[in-house]
């Protein structure tokens, strides 16, 4: 059975030791569980009873495709008008209580593993139903366009019923859940599940175009970062950006899971601004 670890804010007491884990390089940054704490949290416009962590956002120089929010929705609380952007995509992963995700008319039970892509201009509306706060990643990409190519409709399921696709070579120590096929060109975000068994490793390190945002969902490992080891377990973060190496290993005892963002299926743009 899946866990999905979420914050639950707090503040530590006045006798801990400050000291953590917390580290922003040119390269990525590591936000570990314990910094997502009460006093970091944003409210939203047209969001009641909600928080959120907002632990990326683009950045000149940096990571400059997305932004990722961890949200918690009291009983009762919701938006009418949550996407404040008409050019922007969404992705919704729910990791416990209930979400009513209202869109063109039809309403969507969403509870933990739901997943939603939300195409721009999507008329949305969210509501939790239940007597426990929701939790939910909210990804948020400005969509690229592409002259012949169709943009996506939106759509909902959940992460229990897609088989996760084992990497080559791996015996299933290594797999992703994917959520959109990656031969499907009107996605210019990838926002899947990784999957390790204990003793699985990512073989090299991977170095390539792509910005990542990972949130660890279950579990833990030791990431290679650029030129750092760094371990990581359920509840933190990691933001790479370009080109940044990175490669993994989980040692166990249990599975290691995050959430991956990933832009894709688009030509690099040749000015600044021009995404």
């Amino acid at each position: 059975m899946s866990q999905y670890y979420a914050p639950t804010g707090g503040l530590p007491g006045q006798e801990v030791l400050h000291t953590g884990r917390a580290v922003f390089t040119e390269a990525y940054a590591v936000i570990p569980k314990g910094v997502m704490r009460d006093i970091v949290t944003s409210n939203l416009p047209h969001w009641r009873g909600t928080r959120a962590w907002i632990i990326a956002r683009p950045m000149t120089g940096f990571a400059e495709t997305f932004a990722q929010y961890v949200m918690e929705v009291a009983p009762g609380g919701g938006s009418d008008r949550p996407e404040p952007d008409p050019g922007a995509e969404g992705v919704i992963f729910v990791t416990g209580g209930a979400l009513d995700l209202r869109l063109g008319g039809l309403a969507h039970r969403m509870t933990a593993g739901g997943y939603a892509y939300l195409p721009p201009g999507a008329d949305w509306t969210v509501e939790n139903p239940g007597e426990t706060p929701a939790r939910f990643h909210w990804l948020r990409k400005r969509y690229q366009a592409v002259e012949g190519i169709d943009r996506p409709e939106a759509f909902f399921v959940n992460e229990a019923d897609i088989a996760p696709n084992a990497m080559p070579d791996t015996e299933g120590r290594w797999a992703t859940t994917r959520f959109v096929d990656p031969d499907d060109l009107r996605h210019d975000m990838h926002v899947n599940i990784v999957t390790f068994e204990p003793g699985g490793v990512i073989p090299f390190e991977e170095t390539h175009v792509m910005e990542h945002g990972l949130y660890v969902l279950e579990g833990k490992a030791v990431y290679k970062l650029n030129r750092d080891w760094v371990e990581v377990e359920a509840g933190d973060f990691m933001w790479l950006r370009a080109y940044c190496p990175q490669a993994c290993y989980a040692g166990g005892p249990g599975r290691f899971r995050y959430l991956l963002y990933k832009d894709v299926n688009r030509h690099p743009a040749l000015a600044l601004g021009a995404l």
